[in-house]
């Protein structure tokens, strides 16, 4: 399928009204990551595949967020940090990775779709300090929910909240740590994407 239409039916599927320039840095976004990938390879992913198994499976969790400062820790090439940032341009968004081809790629992507509410680290989350808190937390391929929250705690402001994007997170939720309590799982159904995919959100009891 032509990706600006799977990328619009995909949208409409999951509810999300994207602006025609959004639309546009997606599918700019895509094209250099297609070109990147076959130097540094970013990404397992098909070209093909890329509309429903990256973009789609960002923005289905973007209702369920909350307005704010977050950081998308593991980004990998940006996912879904730089997509939900292409969306919501109110919104602030850092992005951290330890891979530096990774977030090199990122950096160049912010340059080159002119993107004001975008910063990217290249750090290991547990070393990293920040000087101000986060609205929240997101993490799509960084780790299991214990460990996730484990090493970001550090940097979530006192009414912040976890985003983790997970398949089925049940077995990772018997051993949260202290200080932490699941709030609540939300399913979620991406377009085109033939698998488990939901939300865990999560908030600190001290906060």
């Amino acid at each position: 399928m032509n990706p600006e239409l799977a990328l619009t039916q995909g949208t409409e599927q999951l509810g999300i009204k994207l602006t025609p320039e959004a639309s546009r840095q997606i599918l700019d976004y895509l094209a250099l990551l297609c070109k990147w990938n076959k130097v540094y390879s970013l990404t397992a992913i098909e070209p093909e595949q890329m509309i429903s198994h990256h973009v789609l499976d960002s923005l289905a969790v973007l209702p369920h967020l909350w307005p704010g400062n977050w950081l998308d820790v593991g980004c990998g090439p940006g996912l879904p940090g730089l997509i939900l940032a292409l969306v919501r341009p109110e919104w602030q968004f850092t992005l951290l990775d330890s891979n530096g081809k990774k977030t090199s790629f990122v950096q160049q992507t912010v340059i080159e779709l002119g993107l004001l509410n975008v910063r990217v680290c290249q750090a290991r989350v547990e070393a990293w300090r920040n000087e101000e808190k986060f609205d929240g937390v997101i993490s799509r391929a960084f780790a299991d929910v214990s460990e996730f929250t484990r090493l970001t705690k550090h940097l979530l402001g006192k009414n912040g909240g976890w985003a983790a994007m997970k398949g089925d997170p049940k077995p990772e939720l018997t051993n949260l740590p202290a200080g932490v309590r699941m709030e609540k799982i939300i399913q979620l159904d991406v377009p085109g994407l033939n698998a488990a995919r939901s939300l865990v959100i999560l908030k600190a009891t001290n906060a």
